[in-house]
């Protein structure tokens, strides 16, 4: 079974997805203050951690946020109660893979969490042969170790902006829509969350470009999406 921590205040959302990530074969670890929800995402390990952003003691963008910068590469399911707050969550970059807005379908949830399990097991189990190491100017990839460095350190990514890199690193010159990204990269095969792909572009630029104003290695597409430089040597 999968193991899941949810941090929700709310508990009869709890309750109710509760029964329904069961059926799923998913086990389910509740925490409804954000002390308690960060203690638990931090001392154990899990398959998901699905964040609510409104917590007593902590917000779920701080607890998002104080994970990642522990190198907690979890993958983060966030829910927010407000369509206004994507927004902030996008600015603050705290680097969840994704995020529903309440209130939300059970059955879109439950495909929302399916898809981040998928990815995570398929990145953990892939046995296909990925021997080729990539380098372009001063990033270096390697798909077998999950590893990216740049000028010989190690850039700390989550596993979603390792896949965008990967992806961008293998098919130089390629341009792919947000829609595209959306359905290799999370699996979601549905319009209306764009918004998530610009939130991890932003966040992975800010790892390997110098100048954010004026970016080297993913090029934006006017009109159709993003792009890795193929001109750089």
């Amino acid at each position: 079974m999968k193991k899941i921590l949810m941090i929700e205040d709310d508990v009869s959302i709890v309750e109710l997805v509760a029964i329904h990530l069961k059926d799923i074969y998913c086990d389910l670890t509740k925490a409804h203050k954000g002390n308690e929800g960060l203690s638990l995402a931090t001392k154990n390990k899990y398959d998901m951690i699905i964040l609510d952003v409104m917590l007593p003691e902590i917000d779920g963008v701080e607890i998002c946020r104080r994970l990642r910068a522990n190198k907690i590469k979890t993958p983060i399911l966030m829910l927010t109660a407000r369509s206004e707050e994507i927004d902030k969550i996008i600015g603050l970059e705290t680097g969840a893979d994704d995020y529903l807005t309440k209130p939300f379908s059970i059955r879109e949830f439950i495909a929302r969490v399916k898809a981040l399990l998928r990815r995570t097991e398929i990145d953990s189990t892939n046995n296909e042969p990925a021997d080729e190491i990539f380098q372009y100017g001063e990033i270096q990839i390697d798909p077998t170790k999950r590893k990216a460095t740049l000028k010989g350190k190690k850039i700390e990514l989550t596993p979603k902006e390792f896949d965008l890199l990967y992806l961008f690193m293998s098919n130089p010159g390629k341009s792919f829509s947000r829609e595209k990204l959306l359905n290799l990269v999370w699996g979601i095969d549905f319009t209306g969350y764009e918004h998530t792909v610009n939130s991890h572009i932003n966040r992975l630029r800010t790892k390997i470009e110098v100048n954010l104003t004026h970016p080297i290695y993913i090029l934006t597409t006017w009109g159709v999406g993003y792009r890795f430089n193929d001109e750089i040597k």
